[in-house]
């Protein structure tokens, strides 16, 4: 296993901004990986994924426009940046990564990192 660890949570107000980063160990090189949340009773969702390459991305249509993710294949290190943050963002961000190809599932989870905004 290659753990996943993300760092930048924290509690903002409504209208501000987080970044949030994703680190493998031992810089491993993760073909895709992607941000997961889960708000207090609600399922776990996708937020935003991004593809090696040509670094295509996509994102929910909740976080569209707020949200960018971003990629540095040297660092092995996913970035996603917030703003304008809402209080329904309030939720445990999880990094995920996925090692095989389409169809594959996401193989690779760190542990969370705790998003807070207040009104």
């Amino acid at each position: 296993q290659v753990p996943l660890v993300e760092s930048g949570g924290g509690s903002v107000q409504a209208g501000g901004s987080l970044r949030l980063s994703c680190a493998a160990s031992r810089r491993t090189f993760i073909p895709t990986v992607a941000w997961f949340r889960q708000g207090p009773g609600q399922e776990r969702e996708f937020v935003a994924g991004i593809r090696a390459g040509a670094g295509t991305a996509d994102y929910a249509d909740s976080v569209k426009g707020r949200f960018t993710i971003s990629r540095d294949n040297a660092k092995a290190t996913v970035l996603l940046q917030m703003n304008n943050l809402k209080t329904e963002d309030t939720a445990v961000y999880y990094c995920a990564g996925k090692r095989g190809g389409a169809g594959s599932s996401f193989d690779l989870w760190g542990q969370g990192t705790q998003v807070t905004v207040s009104s």
